[in-house]
């Protein structure tokens, strides 16, 4: 979560790559193909239905814009039923559970979730910088990318955005009249947060300071020479925006009710929408398990290091950007001569447009502390950036996977794979000379595992946000995280409205173990030797997928029945 992590930056707002397929390791993995023509028409028309409808050039949640989508979504649902199925391979299957699991989670929208009725977060709709995952973390009325617009904006550029731009206020002007309802009280105590975000994107376009984090790196944006037309929609999404953010404020203090979905409702959007093969109860109970062998082995790894000088920050800002250059460097090298990604030019591009700059101390948040001692642990988990890269590069050739999942369906897949390959990289030998840094991504892990076991709570409507900050800060070690913090409170805010999306990280990263595993032991009993690098190939041919999607691909149907 680049973004989150990088807010203290000038900016306003502010997975690894296709892997190379060993010849010597006879391990099962398969390539994704086109899909079939039926799934094809099936997807492309689903994808149509499931964009909000829209009256006056914005997102239209009224009753009956709402009824048209159940009805519909019945409709699809019956559509997918009745596919001949005879014949299909593998991948059309994969493909057709991909796009049920994407229509569970409009129909879990529809009947729990109900973000425009809930969520006035729901409503910020202007986004100045790129997710290092492949959509926006967390739901969105609509997704206004300033990112994606080049700069200075041509005329055609112009006329779109100022189009897109002028929908916000009345987008605004309705929603107060869907959340009239609505008494979820952390989801309104926080919920301006999103607007006074908002509010900073427009005010920095409208004066040409904006600059915006991309996979290419960081770019500015400007209103210059782009006409009146567009500068007038900016100001008056603006002035919207600035009213909407006073209104939430406002009305917060009046809300008293429970804002998360409840045990029985998460459990059901795990299995059906996230693909994710754990209860709440479950996941509570690997995440406690995650976090007491963080906390363990990193206590272990001081013990070893115990004669190593302590690692100290770089507090200098042209020495810092050297030093984490040539660690970006270093890290690039180690995973391309590792194997764990091949020599591609847009790979390393991506990775270097990542290179962190300086942070002043009392500007650091969590990840920042740790960058400010060494920038491997993050750089780690920017193998996100590859993965973005790699979707614009060398997109699969299945359009069904070609692209982001809906609902964040990729949440447990990306954010998994990005903290294993955290630890990845360090059993894989990086640190063996700059052992100290090993101390860090147990660190990382720790926090990972604390805050996502704090939003299960929170879902659970067993603690309130400020309560899971606490708890989230507690138990990261050194006192690395502040509960008072800005990304704390985002980042549980953002669990809160996504369920599922702050156990990603762990759960995730626990099913990558699962598939390593299992590639490992069917190996082992064939007599087959057995390359670890071999199962990221297939992961990156699979595409961003969840896991048991992953593991159909890369399994044997015998595995996937007999597995423990």
């Amino acid at each position: 979560m680049l973004q989150e992590i990088l807010k203290h930056r000038t900016t306003v707002l502010l997975c690894a790559g296709a892997m190379v397929l060993l010849p010597q390791c006879n391990v099962m993995a398969t390539s994704a193909q086109a899909a079939s023509p039926q799934l094809q028409t099936l997807f492309s028309d689903w994808r149509t239905f499931a964009t909000p409808e829209q009256r006056d050039g914005a997102p239209d949640y009224d009753v009956k814009a709402l009824s048209h989508k159940k009805d519909g979504l019945k409709r699809m649902q019956k559509r997918l039923a009745a596919l001949d199925r005879t014949g299909w391979t593998t991948e059309d299957d994969i493909d057709a559970r991909l796009i049920a699991a994407e229509m569970n989670g409009l129909d879990f929208d529809l009947r729990v979730r109900r973000p425009w009725a809930r969520d006035p977060g729901y409503f910020a709709t202007i986004f100045a910088e790129e997710s290092d995952v492949p959509a926006h973390e967390g739901p969105s009325a609509d997704t206004i990318d300033l990112f994606r617009y080049s700069y200075p904006l041509s005329p055609q550029a112009a006329q779109d955005l100022a189009t897109r731009l002028s929908g916000v206020p009345v987008l605004l002007q309705r929603a107060r009249g869907w959340l009239a309802k609505s008494n979820t009280a952390d989801l309104w105590k926080y919920g301006d947060r999103e607007f006074r975000r908002q509010e900073k994107v427009l005010s920095a376009l409208l004066d040409g300071s904006l600059k915006m984090r991309t996979l290419e790196g960081q770019k500015a944006a400007t209103l210059e020479g782009a006409g009146p037309q567009v500068r007038d929609a900016a100001q008056k999404a603006l002035i919207a925006t600035r009213d909407f953010a006073d209104w939430i404020e406002a009305e917060a203090p009046h809300k008293t009710g429970p804002s998360g979905v409840g045990k029985a409702n998460y459990d059901w959007y795990m299995k059906n929408v996230q693909l994710v093969p754990y209860t709440w109860d479950e996941q509570v109970s690997l995440l406690r398990r995650e976090l007491e062998r963080a906390q363990a082995s990193l206590r272990l790894e001081e013990l070893h290091n115990r004669d190593l000088p302590q690692l100290k920050p770089v507090d200098d800002a042209v020495a810092y950007r050297k030093y984490a250059t040539t660690k970006m460097q270093e890290f690039t090298d180690f995973i391309i001569k590792s194997g764990l990604v091949p020599d591609q030019p847009y790979y390393r591009a991506a990775m270097a447009a990542q290179t962190l700059d300086y942070t002043p101390p009392d500007e650091r948040n969590f990840f920042l502390k740790v960058t400010a001692l060494d920038p491997w642990p993050l750089y780690s988990h920017d193998i996100h950036w590859t993965e973005l890269a790699r979707i614009k590069d060398d997109p699969n050739p299945d359009p069904i996977r070609r692209g982001a999942p809906l609902f964040n369906i990729y949440a447990a897949r990306s954010e998994g794979f990005a903290t294993a390959f955290e630890e990845i990289v360090m059993q894989a030998g990086l640190y063996d000379h700059e052992r100290r840094g090993r101390e860090l991504v147990w660190i990382m892990l720790a926090n990972r595992a604390a805050r996502g076991l704090a939003s299960l709570y929170v879902q659970a409507n067993q603690m309130d946000l400020a309560t899971a900050g606490r708890f989230h800060a507690t138990w990261t070690p050194r006192g690395y995280s502040d509960p008072n913090n800005a990304l704390v409170g985002f980042e549980q805010l953002l669990y809160l409205r996504q369920p599922g999306y702050g156990t990603s990280y762990v759960t995730g990263k626990l099913m990558l173990d699962q598939l390593i595993s299992r590639q490992a032991h069917d190996a082992e009993a064939a007599g087959r030797p057995f390359d670890v690098r071999t199962t990221f190939a297939g992961i990156a041919s699979a595409g961003i997928v969840p896991w048991p999607l992953v593991e159909e691909a890369l399994l044997p149907a015998k595995t996937l029945a007999t597995a423990p």
